[in-house]
Order: structure tokens, then C-alpha cells, then sequence
């Protein structure tokens, strides 16, 4: 929760890919990485800077000219392996948001400090308990922007993407008043629904299977395979598992703040992620 409240203050106003804000939250996820002992794994110390330029949304008149986004960057660690050869387990998770609109601040607790707190979580454990595979963790930007910071992670990975197993996605996991989060990917990778319903048996949560099919294969939910940075890994042909919550009316919103955020809900979350994030690197072949 710490690191929720911090991502999401308002002195960070809303962490958009640019921002004064973003580098104060690149900053903190950096000291978190060196902190708890992940191997520098960016192009420069834990950063991988990267640009981009994306076009305006066309309105009713004319379009705004593309806008060029010169100072992004991923952040990424990464623990080795005990298994030589073994394919890297990629766990992911975005700490850009919106920033400010119309003056007013929208945090993202929800979207996406709350994955970027689990990623730190789970980065810790694995440290104290060293892995069979390889791991790489990157806080990614410019998600909100067209998923830019997964390419750019994909343009130079840390390790060959023929050498990538698995992105496991965190986005938006801290809030459901039902106790249920999603595992997305497994209509595309089947194999990994055995390992999530492992996972199931020893959680206390609801762990739901869906949002991973389009209407043509008679899907009845929205598909969310684009919709946050495993879509980008799912193109390279690369499988993923990505865990989330459905919208609630604070998504996208001024009011997705850290006091919304139930603590017990969001720690049975964390306890489940790093469960997830263990047992598949003991089941993956």
C-alpha cells in the first residue's frame, strides 16, 4: 500500500510518459529495484530510455499535429535462472497513467501503481528465493499511450526474444468487491490454464478464466488480448497470462485513489501473483 499511495499522490500528478511526475515515479521504482537486489538488466543502470511519436486523436476539425513523447522509459531487473537455458519468465506490469486533465489530477492507485506495487512484491520474493528460470521484471511506460513501452522492451530485450517463455501482465489488481480477479491468455495458451487452476486451489480468491476471446469464437465479455502490454508480446507470438480486474466506475476517473483500494483484498492478490509467478517457473518445461 505504500507503494500505492506514493505512485498515485497527487505531488505525482498522474505519472503521464514525460512528465515531472513520471520521472518521480521512474525514480522511486528504480531505488525499490536496487533495493531489494535485481540484477541491472536496462540499456543504461535500470532504465531502457526509449521515444516515440504518436498522432493525435482527429476531432471535428482539423487534427492536431502527432505529438513526440522524447523522454520515456522502461524500467528492468532481472534475477538468473538455476536451470541453464532455461526460457526467461517476463513479468510485467505499467506505472505510467493519464496525468492531468481539465486541472484535475486522475492518480491511477487502481491503474496501475496497485501492478507496479505487486511487481516489487513479487520481484522481492523471488530475489530471497532464487528461480529455475531466468526472470526479467519491467515497470513499463507509455501503456496508456498505444502500449509504447512494451515495444520498446520488445524492439532491445534484455535477453533474445527466441529466450522468452512467458509475460506474465499485472494491471489493475487491487480492487473487486467480489473477490475475484481475471487470468487472461489461456483460450490463446492453453497450457497454462492447468498451472492457474493449481494456483486456484490454494487461493482464497476467485480466480475467473475469460476476456482472452473475440465475439467470432463466442465470446459474451469484452476481449482484452490488446489491451495492456501482454497484447504486444501476444503479436511476437510470445504467451502470456495477464491478471486484472474488471472496470469498476473509478477506472479512468480523478476518484481512482488509494483510499478506495480494500488492503485485504489487494495483500490475498499479492499473496496469489507471487504464487503464480512460482509456480510457473516450476511447471514450465
Amino acid at each position: 500500500m505504500q507503494t500505492v499511495r506514493t505512485l498515485a499522490s497527487p505531488a505525482l500528478e498522474g505519472r503521464l510518459t514525460g512528465s515531472a511526475g513520471g520521472r518521480e515515479a521512474r525514480r522511486y521504482i528504480r531505488e525499490a529495484f536496487m533495493r531489494i537486489g535485481l540484477e541491472v538488466a536496462g540499456s543504461s543502470g535500470y532504465e531502457q530510455p526509449f521515444s516515440f511519436t504518436r498522432a493525435s486523436a482527429r476531432r471535428a476539425g482539423p487534427a492536431d499535429p502527432p505529438q513526440t513523447y522524447p523522454d520515456a522509459a522502461n524500467l528492468i531487473g532481472r534475477v538468473n535462472g538455476a536451470i541453464t537455458g532455461a526460457k526467461a519468465i517476463v513479468v510485467t506490469a505499467h506505472y505510467d497513467h493519464v496525468g492531468v486533465r481539465g486541472g484535475r489530477v486522475f492518480p491511477g492507485a487502481d491503474d496501475n501503481a496497485s501492478g507496479v506495487a505487486a511487481l516489487i512484491a513479487v520481484a522481492q520474493y523471488i530475489v530471497a528465493h532464487p528461480p529455475r528460470h531466468p526472470m526479467v521484471f519491467a515497470a513499463l511506460d507509455a501503456e496508456e499511450l498505444g502500449l509504447e513501452g512494451a515495444k520498446a522492451f520488445l524492439r532491445a530485450p534484455p535477453v533474445a526474444r527466441t529466450a522468452i517463455g512467458l509475460n506474465i501482465n499485472f494491471d489493475m489488481v487491487s480492487r473487486n468487491d467480489r473477490n475475484e480477479i481475471y487470468a487472461s491468455g489461456t483460450y490463446h495458451y492453453p497450457w497454462t490454464k492447468a498451472i492457474v487452476d493449481e494456483v486456484q486451489r490454494r487461493s482464497s480468491l476467485k480466480i475467473l478464466f475469460g476476456h482472452d476471446r473475440p465475439r467470432t469464437a463466442g465470446a459474451t465479455e469484452d476481449d482484452w488480448t490488446m489491451q495492456s502490454d501482454h497484447g504486444v508480446f501476444h503479436q511476437a507470438q510470445l504467451p502470456f497470462v495477464y491478471f486484472g480486474v474488471e472496470d469498476h466506475p473509478d477506472y479512468h476517473q480523478p476518484t481512482d485513489t488509494a483510499d478506495r483500494i480494500d488492503p485485504a483484498f489487494f495483500s490475498r492478490v499479492v499473496d496469489m501473483l507471487i504464487d503464480a509467478v512460482v509456480t510457473f517457473d516450476q511447471r514450465m518445461n
